[in-house]
């Protein structure tokens, strides 16, 4: 088969300095990458933009017609400054330039195009200061040749301060110029019968359309063909763990699962026991179990990884669950062990090992593990070092998924003799567009139900924009809880000013930059609330703790025990209590700053009260504007208590790459126009045509562009950047 023209390096088309500046300010290193790098919109050379809506302090790329151009000496030394003034008809904007008089022979009034910069404001004024530009030609032709000229889309790239829109559109002709023909993965029959461009047209078309409906017909093929390579990279994917062998796993009459149920003071949830059921039955295959299961919190998750663990340990097996905080390792560990009961504990010996364990332990712990001792053990991202050996690694569990890609899990995998089992828990729900797209390669199972026996939680926004005067009532509402004979916790977005929490989920700030020369709003910190609290009346007599991932891990466990047995009233936290932490007596949050946090961090946060027979009480403290983004979202979570409603609303909400997250490998997100919140019906059409071309043809041999597109395209470490939700 001929070379693949879009493997070349892009230094080999454009030069090494080129290539250069944009894999420095793009991350493109070969044709593909760079034809991949679509522009953003498209304008006329006949459209202004409107200028009264550019915001300061971000890079722009406007299209607008010169007003006036006025130079001045400068007073404090010696030069000029060139004064350009651009406008839509209804704005203006300001372009400087120091010592640069010659500019204003081609900047004259009239003249139109494209200017780049950095808006910036100087006494009222907005100002781009040294901008890059383009001008327009001027056309001497026909007024119909004029008129096209003027209406032909020009591409507007996404930019850099060092890489302007156009050097992009210069050097993307360069490479159309000399590209051969691409080859295209997408079979023939399903080009043609969903009325596709080939590949090469596609790439032709959206970098350099001649009307409109070009540029939107080549976004819909390449929409199309993006959704139909990563189905098919997905189910192979699949389709190859299926051809992996495994030791099969299966409860013995009477044995430690019928131990553990007979024991159990509680019934399961039908969603429990139905999940159960397609566990049990993956465990007893010979192929290795992959499987997906989402709830909401507090669904009982957990109980049902245990069970798939005692199960293992029936033949012998051990199980790995990898969590990803220390806190939320040795909560798994004194739950299991209180599940388990002194008698299956003593036998299963369940084994924390994590990072900051002192030496002599830490060695008891690999030593339990490596000779088989330890059937369940519990660990953090500890157990993905080199010298972690297991005797019979039968079960892989990965808690919260969302904090660990695909390689870290693939890392753990391959301490098994035999592929291990695979079981996947989420508590953040997941829209079924996103499972198609980012877990397309698992079984997915789903526990909506609760347990019996929760009274519930009542949420509410404490908005200081309209009321400041709220957050004292906040304060004196958690004293009365406190009264009551509860606990409650405080969440903040920091540790304190200038440093933000170090192993939580990064807070969500997309409100728009505040106006230049404003200060910012500071966030609330685990450090300048616990001070807070200890100087107000309502609360400075209680019992306060603060707790985050920077203090030690004995530090941080001894907290969490003194807080679960009731000797602080009031625990202080960032983010690393928002999963799995079960306290419950603690009936009462306070979210402070909710809006820097994520609809799905959120609904986390408030599932850490309201989790025994105490009705939980949520307060959402936040300075966000109404109508804001920010707002809406913590408007949604005050709304509902359903996951998975809210897995919707998050996903339309926010920006598709933080709906798909960055890659723990540190990769990016491979997703360049399919948009998971509008293209379902897209993704799940690709998902059917993958599907039936994998089916008749599993090897890809009638398909060698395909296979040699996947093999190119796909691998772990592109995978990766979709593994987070």
């Amino acid at each position: 088969m001929p070379t693949d023209p879009t493997a070349k390096k892009l230094e080999g088309v454009l030069g090494g300095r080129t290539a250069a500046a944009f894999k420095r300010a793009f991350g493109v290193v070969t044709v593909g990458d760079f034809l991949e790098h679509y522009p953003r919109r498209y304008a006329r050379r006949g459209e202004l933009t409107a200028l009264n809506r550019i915001p300061v302090g971000e890079s722009v790329t406007i299209v607008a017609e010169v007003l006036d151009v006025r130079e001045r000496t400068m007073k404090a030394r010696r030069g000029s400054i060139l004064e350009v003034r651009i406008t839509d008809g209804q704005g203006i904007l300001a372009l400087t330039f120091f010592n640069q008089a010659w500019r204003s022979k081609e900047l004259a009034p009239g003249v139109r195009g494209i200017f780049a910069g950095k808006v910036g404001e100087y006494k009222g004024v907005l100002q781009l200061a040294h901008p890059d530009y383009e001008l327009f030609e001027a056309t001497e032709q026909s007024t119909s040749a004029a008129r096209t000229w003027a209406m032909t889309p020009i591409p507007i790239y996404p930019a850099t301060a060092s890489v302007a829109s156009w050097q992009v559109a210069k050097a993307m002709a360069v490479v159309l110029d000399g590209l051969e023909p691409l080859p295209d993965p997408i079979p023939d029959e399903v080009r043609s019968r969903e009325n596709l461009l080939s590949y090469g047209e596609a790439i032709e078309l959206i970098h350099r359309p001649k009307t409109d409906a070009d540029a939107h017909v080549a976004r819909d093929t390449l929409r199309h063909r993006e959704a139909f390579l990563l189905q098919a990279a997905l189910l192979q994917q699949r389709q190859i763990a299926r051809f992996e062998e495994t030791t099969p796993r299966t409860p013995a009459e009477g044995g430690l699962l019928e131990r553990f149920d007979t024991s159990l003071p509680f019934t399961l949830t039908g969603d429990q026991q139905l999940v159960g059921a397609e566990i049990a039955r993956d465990l007893g295959e010979p192929v290795p179990m992959n499987r997906l299961v989402q709830g909401e919190v507090g669904s009982g998750k957990t109980l049902v990884a245990l069970r798939a663990m005692l199960t293992v340990a029936e033949s012998g097996g051990q199980s790995a669950l990898l969590a990803p905080t220390e806190v939320l390792a040795g909560q798994h560990l004194r739950s299991i062990v209180k599940s388990l009961g002194p008698d299956l504990a003593a036998s299963l010996m369940p084994t924390l090992l994590t990072g900051q364990m002192p030496v002599a332990e830490r060695r008891r712990a690999m030593l339990r593990i490596v000779s088989g001792q330890a059937k369940i053990v519990i660990g953090t991202h500890a157990l993905l070092g080199e010298s972690v050996t297991f005797y019979d690694l039968g079960l892989v569990v990965v808690d919260e998924q969302h904090r660990f890609g695909v390689e870290q899990r693939e890392t753990l995998r391959q301490k098994g003799r035999q592929p291990p089992h695979v079981l996947v828990l989420t508590a953040t729900p997941i829209p079924r567009t996103v499972a198609m797209t980012v877990f397309g390669d698992l079984d997915v199972s789903t526990i909506r139900e609760l347990p019996a026996g929760r009274a519930g939680i009542e949420t509410f926004v404490v908005g200081l924009v309209d009321h400041p005067g709220w957050i004292h009532r906040a304060w004196a509402r958690v004293s009365e809880e406190v009264a009551a004979g509860r606990q409650a916790f405080v969440v903040c977005p920091a540790i304190d000013v200038g440093e933000p929490e170090d192993d939580g989920e990064p807070p969500v700030d997309d409100e728009p930059a505040p106006p230049q020369g404003a200060p910012e709003r500071p966030r609330a910190t685990v450090v300048g609330t616990l001070a807070e609290l200890s100087a107000i009346e309502a609360t400075r007599s209680l019992r306060l703790a603060a707790l985050h991932g920077r203090m030690p891990s004995d530090e941080k466990d001894a907290i969490m025990r003194q807080f679960a047995a009731g000797g602080i009233d009031i625990l202080v936290a960032t983010t690393v209590i928002e999963v799995g932490v079960d306290v419950p007596n603690a009936a009462a949050m306070v979210v402070l700053d909710a809006d820097r946090f994520g609809v799905s961090q959120l609904h986390q946060l408030r599932g850490r009260v309201g989790r025994g027979a105490l009705p939980g009480l949520c307060l959402l403290v936040t300075a966000a504007e109404p109508g804001s983004i920010a707002r809406e979202r913590v408007d949604a979570v005050a709304a509902t208590l359903d996951g998975f409603e809210l897995a919707q609303v998050d996903l339309e909400l926010r920006q598709e790459g933080d709906v798909l997250g960055s890659a723990q490998s540190g990769g990016r997100s491979s997703l360049k126009l399919l948009r998971v919140a509008h293209d379902g019906d897209l993704i799940s059409l690709a998902r059917a045509e993958a599907a039936a071309v994998l089916e008749e043809d599993p090897a890809l041999s009638d398909h060698p562009v395909l296979r040699a597109a996947l093999e190119q395209r796909v691998d772990a470490f592109a995978r990766a950047a979709l593994s987070k939700n």
